[in-house]
């Protein structure tokens, strides 16, 4: 695939036969700052098939920008949610454009909605399970990119409440690198005319965000070997940011959130007390996107099983990587 503009699509890659979107209500839900999301709703989808004892669970929240159908994708016999052996659980995380966003919210719309958090995505996570799914335990949380940061929290926010973790890279602790980048990120867009003070009737296409999203989203070998200046000059006319841009800045601002560690002084050392599942961390050393500086160390600090590719893919690598990174996953899963 040349055209640059649609490598966005092999991250947000719908399946052509994702399983029926679902909702769940979990009604007023309280963040971590203390403000409220009114009538909060989570979405999800299943696949595979939930075992007697209930002992295959596998949730599997969304990655930055995604939504639970583009997780569809990786579920799958041989993939790295095996729904064959494991009963998936793709949730979609707060401010997706399916769970409780800015765009659809009626109660909270916009810049009205709340800032969240990638502890507050797991706790309401973890009540849709418990309440809504009356699910008391789950043998694993797996994600990709930002899933792997829900991944990661989850283990420090409900240690016991699954066998083992999988992080795809994702990250525990932001670096200076990725501080710089989302927060760099976040100014293009809001600098973005279109964007309007989040006061637009059309959706931006906010195109200095996806153009820095591109540049560090896989490598400047990969960049080179797999598009033109062609294609790079096309991309500007390419299609919209997949997501709408207030739910963007929500789930920017929450990966910026993303530390594990501050409840412990911002000690992963100390953080790494609480986590009693084992976990599986995979990283990039190539990777632009998520440094995997923090989850090497986590790792270290846990003894837990680390797996570092050396991709000139970049963050790209859990596509380009697939059948490795499945399995990785699918040798650690096993019960």
């Amino acid at each position: 695939m040349k055209r640059i503009a649609l490598f966005l699509l092999l991250f947000f890659s719908v399946a052509l036969h994702a399983q029926d979107q679902q909702l769940a209500r979990i009604g007023d839900f309280k963040l971590e700052s203390g403000e409220v999301i009114h009538d909060c709703v989570l979405g999800y989808r299943t696949f595979g098939k939930l075992d007697a004892e209930k002992s295959n669970v596998v949730v599997f929240p969304t990655y930055f920008g995604g939504r639970s159908a583009d997780l569809a994708s990786f579920i799958g016999p041989g993939k790295m949610a095996d729904s064959s052996v494991y009963y998936v659980i793709a949730v979609d995380a707060l401010a997706d454009g399916v769970s409780s966003s800015p765009s659809n919210s009626k109660l909270q719309p916009g810049m009205q909605f709340p800032h969240v958090t990638i502890g507050d995505m797991v706790n309401a996570e973890h009540k849709l399970l418990v309440d809504a799914l009356h699910l008391a335990h789950v043998h694993a949380v797996a994600g990709i990119s930002m899933g792997g940061f829900q991944a990661l929290q989850w283990a420090v926010s409900w240690p016991n409440f699954m066998d083992k973790i999988v992080s795809v890279e994702g990250s525990p602790q932001l670096t200076s690198w990725d501080v710089l980048l989302w927060r760099s990120e976040l100014r293009a867009l809001e600098n973005d005319p279109a964007w309007n003070n989040g006061q637009y009737t059309t959706e931006p296409k906010l195109q200095a965000f996806v153009g820095f999203f591109l540049v560090v989203f896989t490598t400047p070998e990969y960049m080179v070997k797999n598009s033109t200046i062609a294609d790079v000059e096309q991309s500007f006319a390419g299609p919209h940011w997949p997501l709408d841009a207030n739910d963007t800045i929500r789930q920017i601002e929450a990966l910026l959130s993303q530390n594990i560690a501050a409840p412990f002084g911002g000690s992963l050392a100390q953080a790494a007390t609480v986590i009693h599942a084992p976990v599986l961390a995979i990283v990039n050393r190539q990777d632009h996107l998520v440094n995997p500086t923090t989850s090497i160390e986590l790792m270290k600090l846990l003894k837990g099983k680390l797996v570092q590719l050396d991709s000139d893919c970049g963050h790209r690598a859990f596509a380009c990587e697939e059948s490795q990174i499945a399995r990785a996953i699918a040798d650690f899963l096993k019960r």
